[in-house]
């Protein structure tokens, strides 16, 4: 099953891209946009006989002038860079650290092309399948299911999982520092509608004309007080607008091999503020609701935005300013889309 001519793959990066040579067998029909972080000067090498685009900061601010500001630095949260400038149908998105896996049999896992699978069927988040995603092979809606609800809804997004090193916080980094994970689980399933989960970037992919304006990754590192909290935030903000809008979220296979942990003390100063801030914005977007005459994903997310400023302002006064970077993401993501 291949997209070839329908799917970017963005990879955000501060190195030279060998870790391509890996998924060389899945990636190459593909095209690429590489995001590179940090100095624009320093210059990244991409392996021979991929096709790809890539910019840097510098091309982030000719291209976007002064609307860059919504873009973070030196954090992979630029990465959503990448999926404003693609003119393709679907994304899927990888960190540099991520290598091929292997499933329980010792074969290759083709991740991209399960999260095609996954992406091309529909999603149930209205009634659970206890038997995890009807529509793969070998499974099926269970007694009982409703027939009404057995058409699904569009999925919108595939969220992947990591064998070897877990997606953990800095906590549970100290804590458990030796854990891996070695438990592969053949499943897929449907969050729920009305159930929000933490959203991973670093093997993930979604369709770019049903959510895209929503994947914004927020302003990390350089200069804001938070970090490793962008594809978090564009998970909580995509989950509310997909369950308004009545889209699916499917998260489990595919799965990729994570390589290494990041330093757990450098994590815990980034992530400081957003583990006890994440006690009331869990609760602010579980409370979100979105008005009947929001019916884009643009005007869904600019209404999100007002609500931040609104109810988050008094957290702390990072939300007014993340408030104003969701509107001018908006913004930037019509000038650079209306002019392809």
């Amino acid at each position: 099953m291949s997209l070839k001519d329908e799917l970017d793959i963005v990879i955000p990066t501060i190195r030279n891209l060998d870790f391509l040579e890996m998924w060389r067998p899945f990636f190459q029909h593909y095209h690429l946009i590489i995001v590179q972080d940090g100095d624009p000067s320093k210059i990244i090498k991409v392996p021979e006989g991929f096709d790809y685009e890539l910019y840097n900061r510098n091309d982030i601010n000719r291209i976007l002038g002064a609307k860059a500001s919504c873009i973070s630095f030196k954090d992979s949260a630029c990465r959503c860079f990448g999926y404003m400038m693609s003119k393709k149908k679907y994304i899927y998105t990888i960190d540099d650290d991520c290598f091929v896996a292997k499933d329980p049999s010792g074969k290759d896992i083709n991740a991209l092309e399960q999260h095609i699978k996954n992406l091309l069927s529909p999603s149930t988040p209205h009634f659970f399948n206890t038997l995890y995603d009807p529509y793969c092979e070998g499974a099926d809606f269970v007694r009982g299911y409703p027939f009404s609800l057995r058409e699904g809804v569009p999925t919108a997004i595939s969220h992947g999982l990591w064998l070897n090193i877990p997606d953990y916080d800095a906590p549970t980094q100290l804590v458990k520092p030796a854990e891996r994970n070695t438990r592969y689980v053949n499943a897929v399933m449907t969050i729920p509608k009305g159930t929000l989960f933490p959203m991973c970037g670093m093997n993930l992919g979604f369709n770019r004309e049903l959510i895209g304006p929503a994947m914004y990754f927020g302003l990390m590192g350089d200069g804001q007080p938070i970090g490793r909290y962008d594809d978090m935030w564009a998970g909580w903000c995509c989950k509310v607008i997909c369950d308004h809008l009545g889209y699916g979220v499917k998260t489990g296979l595919p799965y990729i091999w994570h390589s290494k942990a990041s330093n757990p003390f450098v994590n815990l100063k980034k992530e400081y503020k957003g583990i006890f801030w994440q006690e009331e914005i869990i609760p602010f977007f579980q409370a979100s609701k979105l008005p009947k005459d929001c019916t884009t994903v643009e005007q869904c997310y600019i209404e999100l935005s007002k609500q931040v400023r609104e109810k988050l302002s008094s957290v702390d006064p990072y939300f007014e300013k993340l408030a104003d970077a969701m509107v001018t993401w908006i913004e930037a993501w019509r000038e650079v889309n209306s002019t392809k």
